[in-house]
């Protein structure tokens, strides 16, 4: 197993197959623009073929001081419960620390309740609520 950056057209195209299992709405083109903006950060977890991806940025609030803000964490859904969620964002903790990051943060649906109890076992707590609204 293996975790590196997608940077490549051909592991960018994989990882939006998978990503596209999250954002089953999201036109392929959007999601690459998304990839191509400089501040996005896309990893991807090998074992032998691409099995997950996590996409992240830094970021800086107030409240949070310098964090990694997870947009993206997706695991394909043939390989989902085998390990490879919890590597991945192991992984994405060390690189927030490796680039002196505070905390990792993320927001989840809350309809999606299986991801709410993935990341409270992997350790991160629930922090607050996100609110929006369309423009």
């Amino acid at each position: 197993m293996r975790i590196e950056a997608c940077t490549t057209d051909a592991a960018i195209d994989d990882a939006i197959a998978i990503l596209q299992q999250l954002w089953t709405d999201t036109d392929t083109s959007f999601i690459r623009e998304f990839i191509d903006e400089e501040e996005y950060h896309l990893f991807g977890l090998y074992d032998d073929n691409l099995r997950a991806v996590a996409g992240c940025s830094i970021q800086r609030v107030l409240h949070h001081r310098t964090h990694a803000w997870i947009h993206d964490l997706v695991v394909d859904q043939a390989h989902r419960s085998a390990g490879y969620g919890s590597e991945l964002l192991s992984f994405v903790t060390d690189w927030a620390r490796s680039n002196e990051c505070a905390v990792v943060a993320l927001a989840a649906t809350l309809e999606n309740d299986s991801a709410g109890e993935f990341y409270i076992e992997n350790g991160m707590q629930r922090w607050g609520y996100v609110f929006e609204q369309e423009c």
